[in-house]
């Protein structure tokens, strides 16, 4: 299988559109093999796109065939839409919905039976409509009221009040259906999100401290190197935003979802606290503000200097045992064993490194203020991170 991939992947270099499909494939056969192996997201996304498919389906059963109604199109239509990602999505898009589709029947029907003609009732209707859509009341689901438009017009079906009643009851039973399809059958539950973004940005705040304490034993660094610290420090940022968008799917994940109906979708029970999203936006400020010192440092241009000799290879070993500090907690959050070091020897490390570092500011007090001020301000960075880090021993019995 490796040789056929890398002979593709040799016919397709220096062919862009073919290359842009190969990765494609690639892509979504990962998420496929994904989706087999265990639960996560691309499993949960087959999972809402079967119960779409099922909840459409049960629609028009009900309405085209069981109840023989000629204008069944609406139920399944609506039913589609409204398997969201959360319950309480569901309910809140099938008033908005049900709301734009009763508005857009009546508009089509009004103008119908002013024009008599449906070219001239779409003239009428849409342009007002298009406007009714903007209607933030109606969210995301106002454009419904245009498309409803045109499917009462395009289905030929004369104005009458049996007609437009006929629309709006199927409109109500795809909503039913649809909101309980998502509700009691195999509800989504979103808080996997939380845990594995907590888990993925202490991970990465590792990789950055990792990153920035072998450049700096290596003594191989400069401006460039700094801003590639920089940039690194800002995607932890984006992976904070990352956190915070799924801590707020979690929440609303659990509204309006049946207990019993968790367990039987055995979803995670549990999140980490709030306070751990607290706790890691302050090492991802900590992160930042180290990352533009030693930018400042490292400009030519700019007063403040990096000290140099052993005291930076000292304060390199504690960024990396920081570091290490981290990917522990990466793999506390994902249920992993932790490494076999006795937590005194990394306290009693720690304590070392602090106590030469302390005297290395002190000497370096004698070599000018710039080069003591940049190493103080390190070294009160480095202090803030490991105390976020390292939680005390009365915090250890905090939430897994």
């Amino acid at each position: 299988m490796t040789a056929v991939t890398r002979t593709a992947r040799e016919v397709l270099r220096g062919r862009r559109p073919l290359t842009a499909v190969w990765r494609e494939v690639c892509a979504v056969g990962r998420a496929v093999r994904a989706a087999w192996q265990g639960p996560g997201r691309e499993r949960d996304l087959v999972v809402q796109s079967l119960k779409a498919a099922g909840a459409a389906l049960i629609a028009w059963t009900v309405a085209g065939v069981w109840l023989g109604d000629p204008m069944a199109l609406m139920a399944p239509w609506v039913a589609l839409v409204l398997v969201q990602a959360t319950v309480y999505s569901s309910v809140r898009q099938a008033g908005q919905q049900f709301g734009a589709i009763c508005v857009g029947t009546l508009v089509a029907s009004a103008a119908q039976a002013l024009t008599d003609d449906n070219t001239g009732a779409l003239v009428l209707s849409l342009p007002v409509l298009m406007l009714i859509a903007n209607w933030s009341r109606f969210g995301g689901q106002g454009i419904y009221t245009a498309t409803t438009a045109v499917f009462v017009l395009a289905s030929g079906t004369p104005v009458s009040a049996s007609a437009v009643g006929h629309r709006v009851a199927q409109a109500a039973l795809g909503a039913v259906i649809g909101v309980a399809v998502n509700a009691f059958v195999l509800p989504p539950i979103h808080l996997r999100d939380v845990r594995e973004n907590l888990a993925a940005l202490a991970r990465e705040a590792g990789d950055v401290l990792h990153s920035v304490a072998a450049d700096l034993r290596e003594n191989e660094w400069d401006a460039q190197t700094a801003a590639g610290w920089s940039s690194d420090s800002a995607r932890l940022q984006r992976r904070l935003e990352a956190l915070e968008s799924a801590r707020s799917w979690s929440q609303e994940s659990l509204r309006l979802t049946y207990g019993p109906l968790r367990a039987l979708r055995r979803a995670p029970t549990a999140v980490p606290p709030e306070d751990e999203d607290q706790r890691w936006s302050r090492v991802t400020g900590n992160i930042t503000a180290l990352t533009r010192t030693l930018a400042v440092a490292a400009d030519e241009h700019r007063t403040p200097a990096l000290p140099e000799g052993p005291v930076l290879d000292l304060y390199a070993r504690l960024l990396k045992l920081i570091g290490d500090a981290c990917r522990g907690e990466a793999g506390r959050l994902l249920g992993e064993a932790a490494e076999a070091r006795p937590e005194e020897e990394t306290e009693a490390t720690m304590e070392e490194l602090h106590r030469r570092l302390q005297d290395g500011l002190r000497e370096q007090a004698g070599h000018g203020a710039a080069r003591t001020a940049v190493l103080g301000t390190l070294l009160l960075q480095a202090e803030n991170l490991w105390s976020e880090i390292v939680p005390e021993p009365q915090a250890q019995g905090r939430e897994q």
